[in-house]
C-alpha cells in the first residue's frame, strides 16, 4: 500500500526563487491529505502533479507562511465545482483566524468545510488504518505538530506450517489469519498462532511545523519512518533559533537521533541560505546517523513499511 510524501514546499518565512513557502502533500491509498500550505501552494500542487483531491488539511499555526495559500485553493475549488466535504484542523484557539481565511473573499464555498479545532493529545483525524495525532510544538504562537501514524498490520500467514497441520487450503486460511480458530475433519483445533506470526508495524510520518527542539516531537510515536523538523538555521544562528521560536539542523538532528527516526527530512530553511544548504546537512549528520537530507521542492519519497527487507 503506497504512502507517498511530497514536499510542495521548503522555505522559511520569505520564499526564494528555489523554494516556496512551506507545504507538504501526504497520499496514502487514495486518501489525500495536506499539511500547512504557504503561499503559491495551489501552483505547486500542479507544478508537481499531485492533484488537488485533498480530503483534510492540517494546519500547525497561523504565521503568513503557513496559510497564505489557503485562499487560493478555496477559489480554485469552487472554479472545479468542487462538491466533496473538506476538514481543516487548526490549532485550538484560531477558529476564528481559520474562518476568516477561508471566507476571506465574502464568499461561501461551493463545498461543505469543517473546522476542527485541535491539541495536543488529540486525534485529528482516525480513518480505518492509521491516525493523525496532535502534539505539541513550541513556537511563538498558538502551534501544533501532526504525526500520522499506521495501524499495526496482521503477522505473516505461514501457508507451509498450516498446511503441515493439515488445514486445507481455502477459507480456513482466512479465518486463521483474522484472529479465528478453526476446526479440522478430525476434531483438531488449529489456533491462530500456530500459523501467524507478530504483529508488523505500520508506517508513521512525524511534521513538527516551526519549533523549538521538545520531548513532545520525540514522545509521539517511536521510530517514525520520516521526520520533517523544522531546520531554518545552522549553527551561525543558534541564538537567533532561539529567538524566533526555531530550530537549527543539529537541534533537529538529535530530536531524530532521541526518537530512533529512520530518515530526517530538514525543512523550513532560512532565505539566508537559498544558495548553499550543504551545512545543514553536515551538522545534521554530526549526530543523527540515518538518513539526513533538505529536500527541493517537489521531491517525493515513497515510504517503505519497516520490515519490507526482510
Amino acid at each position: 500500500m503506497p504512502l507517498r510524501v511530497t514536499f510542495l514546499g521548503t522555505s522559511g518565512a520569505v520564499p526564494t526563487t528555489e523554494r516556496n513557502p512551506i507545504s507538504i502533500f501526504v497520499a496514502r491509498e487514495g486518501d489525500e491529505l495536506l499539511f500547512d500550505a504557504g503561499e503559491g501552494t495551489q501552483r505547486q500542487m500542479m507544478r508537481f502533479g499531485t492533484g488537488f483531491s485533498v480530503s483534510h488539511l492540517f494546519v500547525t499555526h497561523h504565521h503568513g507562511d503557513h496559510v497564505l495559500g489557503i485562499p487560493g485553493l478555496m477559489q480554485t475549488w469552487d472554479f472545479n465545482d468542487r462538491e466533496e466535504p473538506l476538514a481543516i484542523h487548526t490549532p485550538k484557539g484560531t477558529r476564528r483566524q481559520m474562518k476568516s481565511l477561508v471566507y476571506t473573499l465574502g464568499n461561501r464555498p461551493s463545498f461543505p468545510v469543517r473546522i476542527n479545532e485541535v491539541g495536543p493529545g488529540d486525534v485529528a483525524y482516525r480513518a480505518d488504518e492509521y491516525e493523525v495525532r496532535v502534539f505539541e510544538a513550541d513556537h511563538d504562537t498558538r502551534a501544533v505538530g501532526y504525526a500520522l501514524v499506521e495501524d499495526e498490520r496482521k503477522g505473516r500467514f505461514d501457508r507451509e506450517r498450516a498446511e503441515e497441520l493439515g488445514v486445507p487450503v481455502g477459507p480456513k486460511f482466512s479465518k486463521l489469519h483474522e484472529g479465528e480458530s478453526v476446526e479440522l475433519e478430525d476434531g483438531t483445533v488449529v489456533q491462530p498462532e500456530q500459523v501467524v506470526g507478530d504483529s508488523r508495524p505500520g508506517r508513521s510520518v512525524v511534521y513538527t511545523g516551526d519549533t523549538r527542539p521538545t520531548a513532545a516531537t520525540v514522545d509521539v510515536v517511536d521510530e517514525p519512518d520520516l521526520l520533517i523538523h523544522d531546520a531554518t538555521f545552522t549553527d551561525d544562528r543558534t541564538d537567533r533559533a532561539a529567538e524566533t521560536a526555531h530550530s537549527t539542523a543539529r537541534q533537529a538532528a538529535r530530536i531524530a537521533a532521541e526518537t530512533g527516526a529512520r530518515r530526517l527530512a530538514l525543512v523550513q530553511i532560512s532565505s539566508r541560505y537559498a544558495g548553499d544548504v550543504s551545512d545543514h546537512v553536515t551538522q545534521a549528520r554530526d549526530v543523527f546517523h540515518g538518513e539526513a537530507f533538505v529536500p527541493d521542492d517537489g521531491d517525493a519519497l515513497e515510504i517503505p513499511y519497516p520490515d519490507a527487507e526482510e
